[in-house]
């Protein structure tokens, strides 16, 4: 099993590229099942999700060519000959989910596995559920599995207000309603950047959809989806994660092709805490000079607010910031893995429920840590950073997930870290 080692070594300077979003990608690559015409994804993230997504499109009989080194992607479903998501795949990874919503528009009918992949907590399945079945959908749980199908074989419009803004749920619901009969109105919406970036794509193919980035999305379906060329938006967590690591360590690190608007909400604290953060022509710099990091508090929200995926990435950073931060974690229970493993290494945290209190300590020390979840893993490679001496990262297979060429992007910056297998 793969390590990986970080030794503290100073101030960080250079460039690091932002790849295409990986949580964007999958959301993406299902919607080749609405349409029996090609769908090409460009700035494709190269990781083991996206490779996971391309296995379970493929056992539903769509073909998935990876080119360009895996950038691009080129996708059809239309032989599609297998409705059922099998446990074996959906298992691994929690966006599996998104095939139900695409099948049960294009097919009229779907069985695909409850989902897993992830350790940070409960995601329940009933908004997905609820969502779809405002437009029609009649949903079953029998041994593990969703059984979907739609009387009379299309679904149709409906209205419908979900109870919390989930992401997915917001997802599936308009990609159904996309080849609905009538129109479709989902309130209380998700507004992430990932489901602007699909609802682009779904215009490309043909979709009549408006209201992306709102509470209130409006699709009027049509009888039939195109194919389309579509890139990738850029990876706001990756995006995030990195310019953490000037912050951290010290220096200043220009990313290329991250926006403001992706993050606002996360370059505010960044900001508040201290550092220099600019956009330039081509990215976002992040500087920081002699001083310390100033305590500030933290609360995941929803988008805009502050990500629940930045949380435990952020936590590293006011491990060493002068004065007390209160983190609030709102989205997901069960997300402070990582405390424990900081904690390791010399950080004064102490959790109570869904609030993190970090008290600052002058320097971090390198120690033995374990990879908890995706965000944890590299929180903990961050923390590495500063600390004194060498830091070992096990259970680094969570990384593989989220973060393509990890260690090429820091040591390009001038990081002391190192991949081992054991």
């Amino acid at each position: 099993m793969d390590s990986i080692l970080v030794k503290g070594n100073g101030p960080l300077k250079g460039q690091i590229p932002i790849a295409g979003a990986k949580n964007a990608c999958l959301t993406l690559m299902p919607a080749t099942l609405l349409s029996d015409e090609p769908l090409t994804l460009t700035n494709a993230p190269r990781l083991s999700d996206i490779k996971t997504m391309s296995a379970l499109l493929a056992s539903l009989g769509a073909e998935v060519t990876s080119l360009n080194g895996g950038l691009v992607l080129a996708m059809s479903s239309h032989n599609l000959n297998n409705l059922t998501a099998d446990y074996d795949i959906v298992r691994k990874m929690r966006a599996s989910n998104l095939v139900l919503g695409p099948l049960l528009a294009r097919e009229g009918r779907a069985i695909v596995s409850l989902p897993g992949g992830c350790a940070i907590g409960a995601r329940p399945m009933d908004l997905h559920i609820s969502a779809l079945e405002a437009l029609g959908a009649e949903i079953e749980l029998k041994d593990g599995y969703l059984h979907a199908k739609v009387a009379g074989g299309r679904l149709k419009g409906g209205v419908h207000n979900m109870r919390f803004a989930s992401v997915g749920a917001t997802e599936n619901f308009v990609m159904a309603a996309t080849l609905a009969k009538g129109t479709s109105v989902l309130k209380n919406a998700a507004r992430e950047p990932e489901i602007v970036d699909l609802v682009q794509c779904l215009r490309k193919m043909g979709a009549q959809i408006e209201g992306e980035g709102t509470s209130e999305i409006t699709i009027q379906g049509v009888d039939r989806l195109n194919g389309a060329t579509h890139p990738v938006v850029v990876d706001r967590i990756e995006l995030g994660t990195y310019m953490l690591a000037p912050a951290i360590a010290g220096g200043e690190v220009e990313l290329i092709g991250g926006r403001f608007d992706l993050i606002q909400a996360f370059v505010d604290k960044l900001q508040a805490a201290g550092l220099d953060v600019s956009e330039t022509d081509t990215g976002i710099t992040v500087k920081r000079g002699g001083g310390d990091i100033k305590a500030v508090d933290v609360k995941t929200e929803v988008y805009p607010g502050f990500p629940t995926d930045l949380q435990a990435q952020m936590m590293a950073l006011l491990c060493t910031a002068q004065g007390v931060s209160n983190l609030e974690e709102t989205i997901f229970e069960n997300r402070f893995m990582h405390a424990p493993e900081l904690m390791r290494m010399g950080a004064n945290i102490d959790v109570h429920g869904g609030v993190a209190k970090v008290t600052g300590v002058k320097k971090l020390k390198g120690a033995p840590v374990m990879a908890t979840d995706l965000r944890a893993s590299v929180s903990l490679i961050l923390a590495g950073l500063a600390a004194e001496g060498e830091t070992k990262v096990s259970r680094v297979y969570h990384l593989d997930r989220g973060y393509e060429k990890l260690v090429e992007k820091l040591s390009a910056v001038g990081a002391n870290v190192e991949r081992i297998s054991e």
